[in-house]
């Protein structure tokens, strides 16, 4: 004997409202109570209802999903953005789709594919390093409107973005190095060209000339946010004859790397020198010693930016919400730093 397949009558019928309520919570949320929301949600679930996704993107001429790339799908980093833009899709009925910069080709026709052939509808980009000419190819789509960046982003675009402050979490670092009682303060910086490399190197001289202190250009090190940067950098310092008492790390993961180079090399940290960083991941915590960093709420950060796109997605002529969002950043002060010794 086949099943009966439960319909949306049925599922007006259990939650005690109209089919077009319904309907209206299933493909508009928002536009709906919390209440509604939750007493349509009880009765799919009770009721076994299933969403023809293929019927209502016809319907609707949507794909109800977007695109998110992402410049290295293995970096942890970007593991609570995704889940901040996964949350607020799946709450609006939206999937996630996910794919590398790697995977690009130079002229940008693999991502504006997704656009064109109605794959997504919208896309989120984590990646300020994408070429002039894939850069020129999104800006020409007349899906432009549906793309944003979030935590990067490319300076002299209209494109919409979300991101920290990376400047004032920078002069904040310093200035904590400063107050401690440190005076001879050394950075290791992020890959040459990125966006956030920049932010975050122009604010940490911007801060120590403020400061009046002294900065060798020996003591600014050049990286690339991975922990293989980190020692590397950590070489640079041992060799140095004038060695910087502080040394503030444009990512967690420079900063972890540099610690262990630093230990294999019987170096304590923080009492030969301290360390800090920037993101506050997940691991900055565990980490012996535990590593005082620069926070940004990468969660909200995903959620913001998913929330921007469906704003854009939903009124494509007219995007409502800010066309950037920056969001504040915190320091989190742990074991990796201390005053200098006497």
């Amino acid at each position: 004997m086949v099943a009966k397949t439960s319909t949306l009558q049925d599922v007006a019928r259990v939650a005690g409202v109209s089919t077009a309520t319904v309907s209206r919570t299933l493909s508009n949320p928002d536009l709906v109570s919390e209440s509604t929301r939750t007493r349509v949600a009880k009765a799919v679930q009770s009721t076994g209802y299933r969403i023809n996704r293929a019927a209502r993107n016809l319907r609707t001429r949507r794909a109800h999903s977007a695109l998110v790339v992402l410049p290295d799908l293995a970096n942890p980093f970007f593991s609570e953005i995704l889940e901040g833009i996964s949350r607020h899709l799946s709450g609006r009925g939206y999937s996630m789709l996910i794919a590398s910069t790697n995977q690009v080709h130079e002229s940008g026709e693999r991502l504006i594919d997704y656009l064109d052939n109605a794959r997504a509808d919208g896309m989120i980009i984590l990646d300020g390093g994408l070429s002039d000419d894939v850069v020129a190819s999104l800006e020409n789509t007349p899906q432009a409107g549906r793309v944003l960046f979030a935590c990067e982003w490319i300076e002299g675009t209209g494109f919409a973005s979300v991101r920290s402050e990376n400047r004032r979490g920078t002069r904040t670092a310093v200035r904590y190095l400063h107050d401690l009682g440190h005076r001879k303060i050394g950075h290791v910086t992020g890959p040459s060209g990125n966006v956030l490399m920049h932010a975050r190197h122009d604010a940490f001289v911007e801060e120590i000339r403020a400061l009046n202190l002294e900065l060798k250009p020996e003591w600014i090190i050049p990286g690339d946010f991975s922990l293989n940067a980190g020692c590397r950098a950590a070489t640079s310092w041992l060799e140095m004859d004038d060695r910087p008492e502080a040394v503030f790390c444009a990512s967690d993961q420079i900063a972890l790397g540099f610690i262990a180079e630093l230990t294999r090399n019987g170096v304590t940290v923080p009492d030969d020198v301290s360390v800090m960083g920037f993101d506050d991941i997940d691991f900055a915590e565990q980490f012996v010693p535990a590593l005082t960093s620069i926070h940004q709420d990468r969660l909200l950060l995903g959620e913001t930016a998913a929330k921007m796109l469906m704003a854009r997605i939903d009124s494509p002529e007219d995007p409502a919400g800010d066309h950037a969002a920056v969001l504040p950043v915190s320091l989190v002060v742990r074991d990796s730093t201390a005053r200098p010794k006497p």
